[in-house]
């Protein structure tokens, strides 16, 4: 027998052990992910890329912070795959020699590759644990891991070879061997052509990547809108409006966006200039596809909480637990149509920079969490100017009590305070306007007579997930007025509810409906603005979204006189990459 073939039939075992482990590891990596893919849809909807707050109930697109989420392509997968596995390998401590199975703490005899696995380190010693005693089997194996093992047997290979004795393999040993080269032969080269794939299109990754730090997440809106009520003034029009959201990560927990966005969409025009038919996608810094950074901040965790620290363009529900599940994209295009199903009025007050923070108790999990959100931002915080600032402009403080009982019931009582100079609207979102606003009627936004006031709004907040395909939703809002000139006080009421089935006729889907009021000013006489919404967002492929809907308005603009109803009818087509 000629030596290359003694190296051959020594290192078979070796090899086809090595091998065994290897496909074990990836059997149970696919179960676990199998079994994370069953927990995503057992919850779905919120993460929240919102907020990192425990008292979400989970939907479709979990929230960890409130911004545009990626979209990940097979090729961003596995980059960000060897990514991990490489950091991972680099940070492990080094590997302990075991001399028996039984001394790793996470391997049963019941195990179904227990034998494979006795044979690699009792027999062969090629296989080292972790220093806590584990071998970790059900977890994917790193490149520098495999490596390490390799090496290991390699050194025993060679250490058997230089000590061979004629006993060492025997027959029934050879032919064992032979059938199973000559059974698993394909399966082999297979996996050997997967690998010399993966590594190419690793490497051609890792060239073309934009940055090492940083990912681009974008949305594009198409969207052709019209009034069919009586009191129409409009023609159809087809609007648009794109945000390119430049995600960077330091340290792999944090997050710092900076995002571009242009659009030209209008405003629908509706009795008595009212802002009950505004839509999210008109929501842009531009009429003209002009390109803006609309927002620039960043997100930290400290402990169990999350700091977000917004230099420009933020709003409220950056940070803010919003409990509206499904309805909820942060005036995204996968989400409800209006500004006011989307979210309760009380998160449009204030915006801008500022600071906000979620206090988490406990370490999540099931049960009774509760947390408590702070925030604090400034319309005018750029603006050096007398009555301007970050503190002595327009602001908003928001404090909010978030209760999450099990995984179907979130509650949450919020309070904001705010300052407004003279003529500014209430729902500013920290635009600071004196001519718009996002929600409502314009007697709710141009309160205090035109000149400063303060507003105490308070508001309560609830979602309710009876089972996955069934989420219920709703708040109350209650802005006490307090003007500084003389009988300029008033009261502004809000409150809505809707259903939201997930998942509806496909996966992915969703059909929505909302009804309830957009604010309102109390005892101004006239009927109240009911505000009725249906929904239904179809998903064509992973990336792509077609959203029809509809909005009936009843008494736009709330007039003593009562304006014909307006009905405002949308197709959205939302692309996400």
């Amino acid at each position: 027998m000629s030596h290359l073939l003694w190296k051959t039939l020594v290192l078979s075992p070796v090899v086809l052990g090595v091998t065994v482990l290897v496909s074990a590891r990836a059997i149970a990596t696919s179960v676990a992910s199998s079994s994370e893919d069953t927990k995503a849809k057992a919850a779905q909807t919120e993460a929240p890329i919102a907020s990192v707050t425990p008292i979400f109930i989970q939907t479709e697109q979990p929230k960890v912070n409130q911004q545009l989420f990626a979209q990940k392509t097979d090729d961003n997968k596995v980059l960000e795959e060897v990514n991990r596995y490489s950091t991972e390998g680099k940070n492990q401590n080094s590997l302990s020699q075991v001399t028996s199975v039984s001394q790793f703490s996470d391997v049963q005899p019941t195990d179904w590759a227990f034998q494979a696995l006795q044979s690699l380190v009792e027999r062969y010693g090629c296989i080292a644990g972790y220093p806590n005693s584990t071998y970790r089997g059900n977890r994917a194996l790193t490149r520098y891991e495999f490596a390490a093992g390799l090496n290991a047997c390699l050194d025993r290979v060679n250490e058997l070879i230089a000590t061979a004795t004629a006993d060492l393999v025997t027959k029934q040993d050879l032919a064992t061997l032979q059938r199973l080269q000559e059974e698993f032969s394909a399966e082999l080269a297979t996996l050997r052509g997967r690998v010399d794939s993966l590594e190419t299109r690793t490497a051609e990754l890792e060239a073309h990547q934009f940055s090492t730090t940083t990912k681009l997440v974008g949305e594009a809106i198409f969207a052709v809108t019209d009034n069919f009520g009586n009191n129409d003034n409009n023609n159809t029009v087809f609007q648009d409006r794109v945000r390119l959201d430049l995600q960077t990560s330091f340290t792999g927990k944090d997050t710092l966006h900076t995002r571009l966005a242009a659009g030209n969409a209008v405003g629908l025009a509706l009795p008595g200039g009212t802002f009950e038919g505004t839509q999210t996608f008109n929501l842009s810094p531009s009429t003209n596809n002009s390109v803006f950074i609309d927002w620039l901040s960043y997100y930290f965790p400290v402990g169990n909480s999350q700091v977000y620290i917004a230099a420009s363009g933020g709003i409220q529900s950056d940070y803010v637990p919003t409990v509206n599940p499904y309805f909820e994209d942060f005036d995204g295009g996968n989400g409800a149509l209006s500004t006011f199903a989307s979210e309760s009025p009380i998160y449009r007050i204030g915006g801008g920079a500022g600071i906000g923070v979620n206090l988490a108790f406990g370490k999540g999990g099931g049960g009774f969490q509760p947390s408590l959100t702070l925030g604090y931002l400034g319309s005018q915080a750029n603006n050096p100017g007398i009555n301007t600032g970050l503190f002595d402009g327009n602001y908003a403080a928001l404090g909010q009590l978030n209760l999450k009982i099990g995984d179907r019931i979130t509650l949450a009582a919020t309070y904001v305070h705010g300052y407004h100079n003279g003529g500014t609207v209430l729902f500013d979102a920290g635009s600071a306007s004196t001519t718009t606003g996002v929600v409502g009627t314009a007697q709710a936004n141009l309160v205090g007579g035109g000149n400063p006031y303060s507003s105490n709004s308070y508001g309560f907040e609830a979602a309710f997930k009876p089972s996955d395909k069934l989420s219920i939703s709703g708040f109350i809002v209650y802005n006490d007025i307090t003007g500084f000139g003389a009988n300029d006080d008033s009261q502004v009421w809000s409150y809505g509810a809707g259903v939201a089935l997930p998942d509806f006729g496909k996966k992915g889907n969703v059909l929505g409906i909302f009804a309830g009021v957009e604010p309102y000013v109390g005892g101004n006489g006239g009927d109240k603005p009911y505000h009725f919404e249906g929904f239904y967002k179809y998903r064509v492929t992973d990336n792509i979204s077609i959203t029809p809907g509809i909005i009936w308005l009843t008494n736009p603009g709330q007039v003593v006189n009562n304006n014909d109803d307006a009905i405002i009818g949308t197709l959205r087509t939302t692309f996400t990459f």
